[in-house]
């Protein structure tokens, strides 16, 4: 990633296609413990369409992975639950299958790329085996033909020799290579959505470059719908096409990538934005900046412990008595850009000025 990216942001590449294929309404999981009720999702929406990346970004605590989680139904009951919300793919809602009927579901037409690669594969089976598993299973294919498409899929996510590859084990395989089999395992059924938790979090920046752009490749080639769960808004700049900013287990703000970055309409994300290392451009020559960077004070608070009002309202400088008593609507501050936030017209003109 450019430190530059905030500055610069392009537009990603338009979705494929408008069929959508996700439709999450007003999720909610919440975990019961000692500490008290933790509303991890609170009523979280939002839909995907064939083809498109949408960014789920915030802290550590935030709820986004919570969130993947439930989509894909592998919240650890107990202490966690789904006690609210539908998730449709397709016409199918996810939560109201049984666990044979969602197993038949999960790693066929939705699949997930976890943040660590080595805690999710087998480390005492083949990398070939663990993938033509799924085949097998998903796709009634026979184990050489399993074998053989497994071969196609390591090739396709750039892995060199597949043939030799599919004969190893995760511990000889480097973290990149990790990773790209982690991403062909996922995509071997052609899932209809590809949710990446964190994908290159543990790898040198030149890896993840190349992860994130055979997640796009694919995305392009077999329009694929991503949900992108990260922290890192560079990431976000270069490979999202809409963005979902979460505190505190909710959606705060919601829009496209190119407004979020240059019209922010929620402190939170306003703060996100300017905590981002980059170089700036000093009386129009090419100098760096040594500013000192700007930090988001505090830190998220306990979800068993909410404030009441707005959750950010204790980190905010321009919360105000209303924001302390009472949590904002979430309402459309511009034409597809929503915020929940009593004070966006201030942000929107401190950008400005």
């Amino acid at each position: 990633m450019t430190s530059d990216t905030v500055a610069s942001v392009v537009p990603a590449p338009a979705p494929t296609g408008s069929e959508r294929v996700l439709e999450v309404s007003n999720l909610q999981t919440w975990f019961y413990t000692r500490a008290g009720l933790v509303k991890a999702v609170d009523g979280v929406s939002f839909s995907l369409t064939r083809g498109e990346t949408l960014a789920i970004v915030g802290e550590s605590g935030c709820g986004k992975s919570v969130t993947s989680l439930s989509l894909m139904r592998l919240v650890a009951n107990p202490p966690g639950r789904i006690v609210g919300g539908s998730v449709h793919l397709g016409s199918t809602d996810l939560l109201r299958l049984d666990e044979e009927a969602m197993r038949a579901v999960r790693g066929n037409r939705i699949a997930m790329i976890f943040q660590e690669p080595m805690t999710s594969l087998n480390p005492v089976m083949t990398i070939g085996r663990q993938i033509s598993e799924s085949l097998i299973l998903h796709q009634g294919l026979s184990r050489a033909a399993a074998l053989s498409r497994t071969v196609d899929m390591l090739r396709l996510v750039g892995i060199p020799e597949p043939a030799q590859r599919v004969k190893e084990y995760p511990h000889h395989l480097s973290g990149g290579m990790r990773q790209r089999a982690m991403i062909a395992m996922a995509l071997a059924c052609n899932p209809e959505v590809l949710i990446a938790d964190e994908p290159t979090s543990a790898l040198d920046v030149t890896i993840q470059a190349q992860i994130l752009e055979v997640i796009a490749k694919l995305r392009r080639e077999l329009g694929t719908a991503v949900i992108l769960i990260t922290h890192d808004l560079g990431v976000v700049a270069e490979t999202a096409d809409r963005v979902i900013v979460m505190y505190a287990g909710r959606k705060v703000e919601e829009a496209n990538t190119v407004d979020l970055f240059v019209r922010p309409m929620h402190p939170y994300t306003r703060g996100l934005i300017n905590s981002i290392p980059r170089l700036a451009l000093m009386r129009g020559e090419q100098q760096a900046s040594a500013s000192r960077l700007q930090e988001i004070p505090g830190m998220v608070p306990a979800l068993s412990k909410l404030p009441e009002g707005c959750a950010f309202a204790p980190r905010c400088a321009l919360a105000s008595d209303a924001c302390r008593a009472q949590y904002p609507p979430y309402e459309e501050k511009q034409p597809g850009q929503w915020a929940a936030c009593w004070h966006s017209d201030q942000i929107e003109r401190s950008v400005h000025d």
